[in-house]
């Protein structure tokens, strides 16, 4: 049986212990006290119970009480059943079961008025925005991890530039004048700084002041004036 709920839209194969005596040729009280028993041994779940209309063998109506197995645990449930009652027909009940369950892979469920109608379709539109939603936030926060990467390698570029062009202008500076305290080290002699001083003094050039841990500052004379009062090439020596 093919029970369709039009509340949620729900289909769900069912199929009731009357269904079940009739496919395995038995009395349809012996199959309600078969599941009774293997519902009182835990073996199976007890399904829901639920009148209906029959037809007697006077041709009068009468109303007959009947479980429903529904899912797959009522699949299952109703397979053991019929393998207590009649094994020879197991297999007649599971293409039984795989009949109903094409039926509703097949069947599509349509909104039986306007108003459910107008309900599914809002749902559909809705599911429609949050995956559209979703999608946009998705592609926002990608844009936004990209622009970030980029801002970060920039800026990561820049200082590298910029620590580059420190120390170019350093070594550079290193090139145009050097303090006596240098020299010595790179030379491992001593130098007087009254020659450096005289050569500045002849051609109008002041010592720049530079910063020294053990003095504060000292001076740093020209590279001309060490080529000229000691022969130090300070382009050579640095």
């Amino acid at each position: 049986m093919l029970n369709v709920n039009l509340a949620n839209q729900k289909a769900v194969v069912t199929m009731s212990s009357i269904e079940i005596s009739e496919l395995v040729s038995s009395r349809h009280d012996n199959v309600k006290v078969a599941i009774e028993r293997l519902a009182k041994r835990e073996i199976i779940r007890l399904p829901a119970m639920q009148d209906s209309e029959i037809i007697n063998n006077l041709g009068l109506k009468s109303k007959v009480q009947h479980y429903v197995f529904s899912g797959e645990q009522g699949k299952r449930d109703s397979i053991i059943v019929v393998a207590q009652l009649s094994p020879e027909f197991t297999a007649r009940l599971v293409d039984r079961w795989q009949e109903l369950e094409k039926q509703l892979e097949d069947k599509k469920v349509l909104p039986s008025n306007y108003i459910e109608a107008l309900e599914h379709l809002l749902a559909s539109e809705k599911e429609k925005i949050t995956i559209a939603a979703e999608r946009d936030h998705a592609i926002e926060t990608k844009a936004w991890i990209g622009n970030k990467r980029e801002a970060t390698a920039m800026a990561t570029a820049s200082a590298a530039v910029r620590e580059r062009n420190k120390l170019a202008e350093i070594l550079g500076e290193s090139k145009k004048r050097a303090t006596i305290l240098a020299i010595e080290r790179l030379t491992g002699k001593k130098y007087s700084w009254r020659p450096l001083k005289k050569w500045c003094l002849e051609n109008n050039t002041e010592p720049h002041l530079v910063h020294d841990e053990r003095f504060g500052t000292v001076k740093s004379w020209p590279a001309e004036a060490w080529l000229s009062a000691y022969r130090i090439d300070l382009s050579r020596l640095l």
